[in-house]
């Protein structure tokens, strides 16, 4: 029986689906939701069907935010024999277009673009990103050389709290990569200041130090080669503890920000939507539509009057889409409270290929 007969009936075994019919719904165009629910470790191998990794019991637990039109096609694979049973569930939960994989992802092969991990995607784009722009990087040795050597060095660190508070270039602040334009001023006060953007690896290094030089900022930026792994590497000792501890961004550097922002590259080209098209938006049952906040987690928990949305910092967005948008082809909406910082997150998703729009009063196009 077709997937589409199965759609009249409870998800069963007729809902099952084969490899040849995945990979052709992977290539057709249409919105689709590819659950993924092998652990971390096996789905980061490889394998992933361009996959959303989320155990069962975040599945249960988060399904409407994931997936938020009940009508979009949705996936289930796995390799422990548990995708029939969770389908069946998403099913039973009011979404009418679920199928599951017959037989285990563990099968197949990673040997082509439909099955490559989304990090090995985005660590390639991060590349092409630093060789088109001749993004500037410094080796460990030597930034440790210049920090020892003069006081106004600034590492300004875009990963999460949690990856901060494992371990961190000694000195280095804590900031979400969106926050980079909008809080600069406040960080790094003097204009000849050496900066210095690290993160785990490179990748969201490169588009942090990226979009300073591209928005202008006098200061030298460098990203830091291989950030803490690098750093580490080169025997050096990481600090630990600490993460985002932020006062409200003054108004100068706010509003250099909002400036700043608006000499990227494709800034005005990011298109707006008010909110009565929003709200249009969200109730169509033929497109799925996202609302992404983009602010840290603790300030929008102390935003008095946010709009519903999925909190997704910028930083962590821009290259880790995969991580809070579940429904590949759906339509991304960022916003935060000032504007610079969905600008910048909008700039990066465009350049990815995601149709996005910013969140704004509609009669003013930009910041």
């Amino acid at each position: 029986m077709s997937a589409a007969a199965g759609l009249r009936g409870d998800v069963a075994a007729d809902r099952a689906i084969d490899r040849a019919t995945l990979v052709s719904w992977l290539g057709d165009g249409g919105e689709i939701a590819v659950f993924d629910l092998r652990p971390p470790e096996r789905y980061g191998a490889g394998g992933t069907l361009q996959g959303f990794q989320a155990a069962p019991e975040r599945l249960d637990a988060d399904i409407e935010q994931l997936v938020p039109r009940r009508s979009a096609r949705i996936v289930v694979v796995d390799d422990a024999g548990r995708q029939a049973t969770t389908a069946r569930r998403l099913h039973a939960r009011g979404f009418g277009d679920v199928s599951w994989l017959n037989g285990s992802v563990a099968d197949w092969p990673p040997d082509g673009p439909a099955f490559a991990p989304d990090f090995w995607a985005i660590r390639r784009f991060a590349e092409d990103v630093r060789r088109d722009g001749g993004t500037p990087s410094i080796a460990p040795a030597d930034l440790d050389r210049l920090r020892r050597s003069r006081d106004d060095v600034v590492v300004l660190d875009v990963r999460t709290p949690a990856e901060f508070q494992l371990g961190h270039v000694p000195g280095a602040v804590n900031v979400p990569g969106a926050d980079l334009l909008y809080r600069f001023a406040d960080l790094v006060p003097a204009p000849d200041a050496p900066v210095a953007i690290s993160c785990a690896g490179l990748a969201r290094a490169i588009i942090g130090a990226q979009t300073l030089v591209e928005a202008g900022v006098p200061n030298p930026v460098w990203v830091l080669e291989m950030g803490t792994k690098g750093w580490t590497d080169a025997g050096l000792a990481l600090a630990r503890g600490g993460g985002w501890r932020f006062g409200p961004v003054s108004a100068q550097a706010a509003a250099l920000g909002r400036q700043r922002a608006a000499r990227l590259p494709g800034a005005r080209e990011v298109p707006v939507v008010g909110a009565a098209t929003l709200a249009d938006w969200l109730t169509q049952s033929e497109r799925t539509t996202y609302r992404l906040d983009v602010r840290p987690p603790e300030e929008v928990a102390a935003a008095a009057g946010s709009l519903p949305a999925v909190v997704a910092p910028g930083g962590q967005l821009m290259l880790g889409t995969h991580r809070y948008v579940a429904v590949r082809g759906a339509r991304l909406v960022v916003t935060d409270d000032t504007g610079p910082r969905a600008a910048v997150t909008a700039i990066w998703l465009a350049r990815r290929g995601f149709e996005v729009w910013r969140y704004g009063p509609e009669q003013r196009r930009y910041l």
